[in-house]
């Protein structure tokens, strides 16, 4: 005779070897997840998320996993902000019926945003790397956020270097005591006057900040709020009236990579909701073959 009920191993048998394991789940899970955005709409975008449960029981052979790919499947469902997160994470640990007392998430995700360009009618979409993890234990809920920002900087030392040869140059093309300010303006503007340009490049702000149970940021809002504060946000879709302002942008806001950090470290430790933060700064030279680096956190 058939037996209509099918076995469960993870229920029915004990563990080899009687011990607790902190964490036991389930990685690269793909989820639809939907961001709320200053705008106030929702933005729907793919994401990945890991999901694990301590087993806490030490004679239980496995969690249940497919029951936490079914929670984790709420979640395209559902806005994802904090109420929602720890309401999926207390029922995580809720359907291990007992064998379970943490939960903890991490979905990993590229945040769309609309920028406009700098001058012209022109926008375009920029993605931001974003890593959410959420924890929740006897001690309550624990969150982190990690962003990537990208941005230019262009070096003091290298523009202080080019205005030197910038002023050789002309002295050397007008020898005279008084310069005539038409000739001067039509050599400026030839290639000759082209003399030096101060090596510029693509730099990476990496942000770890941790909110505790602090009420979430509006993400979409304070990436905007690190870039103004940075100075040379990266563009999208640009016209030339665009990309000579983004070059007057850069001259204005010339930095070393000691600079990007304490803008960076002034706006975190001026945001409410951070509890503790780490970064990386990376200037990815374009001088050398190597990158200028300064990582900071904050002082415990």
């Amino acid at each position: 005779m058939l037996m209509n009920t099918l076995p469960d191993i993870a229920c029915e048998l004990k563990a080899e070897t009687s011990s607790p394991l902190q964490w036991v789940g389930m990685e690269e899970i793909a989820v639809p997840i939907s961001v709320r955005l200053s705008s106030n709409k929702l933005q729907t975008i793919p994401a990945k998320a890991n999901v694990f449960v301590s087993l806490d029981t030490p004679d239980a052979k496995g969690i249940h996993m497919s029951r936490l790919h079914k929670k984790i499947n709420k979640l395209a469902e559902l806005e994802c902000n904090k109420d929602n997160v720890e309401h999926l994470l207390n029922s995580l640990i809720e359907s291990q019926l007992g064998i379970s007392h943490q939960s903890k998430i991490e979905l990993t995700f590229d945040l769309m945003l609309n920028k406009p360009a700098l001058l012209s009618d022109e926008s375009g979409y920029q993605s931001y790397p974003v890593t959410l993890k959420a924890e929740k234990s006897d001690q309550g809920l624990h969150c982190q956020f990690a962003i990537t920002i990208p941005y230019s900087s262009t070096c003091p030392c290298s523009a202080s270097l080019a205005r030197q040869l910038y002023a050789s140059a002309i002295d050397e093309e007008f020898p005279g005591l008084a310069i005539d300010k038409a000739t001067l303006m039509q050599w400026v503007q030839s290639e000759s006057g082209s003399v030096a340009t101060p090596h510029s490049q693509r730099s990476y702000a990496y942000l770890h900040f941790s909110l505790g149970n602090n009420d979430w940021p509006d993400l979409s809002w304070f990436i905007l709020e690190l870039e103004k504060a940075i100075g040379t946000p990266v563009q999208t879709a640009v016209k030339r009236s665009d990309e000579q302002a983004f070059a007057k942008l850069n001259a204005e806001n010339l930095m070393f990579c000691e600079d990007a950090a304490r803008r960076i470290k002034s706006a975190l430790e001026q945001a409410s909701f951070v509890n503790d933060y780490w970064f990386k700064v990376e200037h990815q030279e374009s001088l050398h073959a190597h990158n200028a680096v300064v990582i900071d956190q904050k002082k415990k």
